[in-house]
């Protein structure tokens, strides 16, 4: 009964996770309703600058009074064209290779081990399910996963800021949790740098490669390849009725 009261008190306290990993979803009207909710939590987290916090309350505003056909053609701009800012986290590291598959199959053992399930279609690696499963978690730990991921963090602020999107400001955040805010600037030069990936021209020679690959040695590698594609669909299926709750005390979102 203790353990479960101070798991409970976790959530509870970490709940500016659960935000951070829901501003990185796919925008919906639910999301927008949220918002006030949103704000109220990040205006609680004290770990967090006053700065900011200042500057992610004042998104979530803009998320809840802007048109939300396009709020959602800009994450698909961003998040679905090219790999640069994907929010697969083993993609920045592995690419689409066997090593990417072998690192979730590490990942998805943490989240049974401590009791965090899947659904069955969902990606261990995708940022906002990890951020999640954090929620879940010590702030030891949360620090220590976060520490793993800050090379991949920074990266991904700096190409998110180089495109002047405001989803910059969740990586941003993550890494001053830890105090590691900094690293950023050792990645702007090379995001300036690096050849945009998200054109016509780059998402065809994409998916030549992709065609090229498509006979892949194991039903595992298939579904690596079309990682992006299984994202796509999933969030075609997702039920807009279907109400956003940060945390949802009757009904957890996870089995935790």
């Amino acid at each position: 009964m203790a353990e479960a009261a101070q798991q409970m008190e976790t959530v509870a306290d970490m709940l500016s996770l659960r935000v951070l990993a829901r501003l990185l979803d796919y925008p919906t009207e639910e999301l927008q309703a949220a918002a006030p909710e949103m704000i109220e939590i990040l205006n609680a987290e004290r770990r967090l600058s006053a700065a900011r916090r200042t500057a992610l309350m004042d998104w979530c505003q803009r998320l809840l009074e802007a048109d939300i056909m396009e709020l959602q053609a800009e994450y698909v701009a961003l998040f679905d064209r090219g790999r640069n800012t994907s929010l697969l986290l083993f993609e920045h590291v592995h690419g689409e290779s066997r090593d990417r598959g072998q690192a979730m199959v590490d990942l998805m053992a943490e989240y049974r081990a401590a009791g965090f399930e899947l659904d069955a279609h969902e990606l261990p690696d995708y940022l906002p399910l990890f951020l999640e499963y954090l929620s879940t978690r010590s702030e030891a730990e949360i620090g220590r996963w976060l520490g793993e991921i800050r090379h991949i963090l920074a990266l991904l602020t700096a190409r998110l800021e180089e495109r002047e999107a405001d989803y910059a400001l969740v990586p941003l955040a993550l890494l001053a949790l830890i105090g590691a805010d900094d690293d950023v600037a050792a990645h702007r030069q090379t995001a300036k740098e690096e050849a945009p990936d998200y054109t016509a021209e780059a998402l065809d020679e994409v998916w030549e490669e992709e065609a090229v690959r498509f006979t892949a040695d194991s039903d595992q590698d298939c579904a690596l390849q079309s990682a992006e594609g299984r994202r796509l669909a999933e969030r075609k299926n997702v039920t807009q009725s279907e109400a956003v709750r940060v945390l949802d005390p009757a009904a957890p979102a996870r089995k935790h």
